[in-house]
């Protein structure tokens, strides 16, 4: 049975978006309290050296008194976290030490571009590989902004700006309409990919403005999701999805593979087959990318690959993602089959 949280006692109309940010569940003793938790589960220190952010959607798909629930091992901070485990570093993608011409703009694969459009999400991954990234060196407004179209239009080898962040769904339409206008007027940008979670753990953003905007623009548009286990696919999402869709607005999905989450072939296929369902293409299983604090997520690369090729044999290729990992330096992922 999943929890069911209350609705706000002083609201008597149904709440924005914007409102379902502002009020994300940020104490673990309060997510121990919604879903029946035993206080003896929960780590401050953890939680100390990264905050705990989730939404009520996203803690409503939980089970409550399951410890070891999927969605919420995601999410809760655990002693584990606190060991320094040798291999694993604060930037183990070594991003702003070789890939950040600009704040907020990294650049490390030929044709596309990273854009970092907003510096919080709505939701803290345990396992985020940007756990201790600076975000607030890298905070954009639009003088920020402007010149990153600026680099961006004078490097005619792009073809692809990707917005990513954080998450850039934190933004509002205003603000992102805004700079989805200066990109389209690059001559050789072609398409916009955006990166975000927000559709997963808040759908209600998929909303009518977000819509138009994505509709109004010249560039091919495609969305990547972050869903990592078929429990997150929510009645909620499933018709933001057929939204977006019928926006044409392309959607693509990236899981992480994660140990006692989606460590199983058949979890796997099961996601597959749901994320078709729902308009949405499989696309990378990614390894760990090894963050101080994640290692306890860590799959070994060979049962990675066994994964793979029992996904294989139970799914036609087309419902299969790649499986890879992200190597600094590298002149993309690098497939680990």
């Amino acid at each position: 049975m999943n929890t069911i949280l209350p609705h706000h006692p002083l609201e008597s109309h149904p709440r924005t978006w914007q409102q379902d940010l502002q009020d994300l569940i940020k104490h673990p003793a309060e997510l121990a309290e919604l879903l029946a938790l035993k206080t003896e589960q929960l780590c401050p220190e953890a939680a100390e050296q990264f905050e705990v952010r989730v939404t009520r959607h996203f803690v409503g798909l939980m089970e409550a008194g399951n410890p070891n629930d999927p969605l919420l091992l995601q999410v809760l901070p655990g002693l584990a976290e606190t060991v320094e485990t040798p291999g694993y570093s604060s930037e183990p993608l070594e991003e702003t030490k070789q890939f950040t011409p600009l704040p907020g703009v990294i650049h490390k694969y030929q044709g596309r571009l990273l854009l970092m459009a907003s510096n919080q999400c709505a939701i803290n991954c345990r396992y985020c590989f940007r756990r201790h990234f600076p975000y607030q060196e890298h905070h954009l407004g639009r003088k920020q902004w402007l010149d990153a179209v600026d680099y961006i239009a004078h490097d005619e080898s792009l073809s692809e700006v990707i917005l990513s962040g954080g998450d850039p769904l934190t933004q509002s339409d205003k603000q992102l309409a805004w700079l989805a206008s200066q990109l389209e007027q690059i001559p050789h940008i072609k398409r916009l990919r955006i990166h975000s979670r927000l559709p997963v753990v808040l759908p209600k953003r998929i909303d009518d403005k977000l819509l138009e905007w994505l509709s109004s623009e010249r560039l091919q548009t495609s969305m990547v999701l972050h869903i990592n286990h078929p429990q997150e696919i929510s009645p909620e999402l499933s018709q933001a999805c057929k939204r977006l869709k019928d926006a044409d607005v392309r959607l693509f999905n990236q899981s992480v593979l994660l140990k006692g989450i989606n460590d199983r072939s058949d979890i796997l296929a099961q996601l597959s087959e749901a994320l078709f369902e729902n308009h949405i293409q499989p696309y990378y299983l990614h390894q760990l990318d090894k963050v101080q604090g994640a290692a306890h997520f860590q799959v070994e690369d060979e049962k990675a690959r066994q994964l793979y090729y029992q996904l294989r044999a139970k799914l036609p290729g087309y419902l299969v993602p790649l499986l890879t990992q992200e190597i600094p330096g590298k002149a993309a992922k690098t497939p680990l089959v």
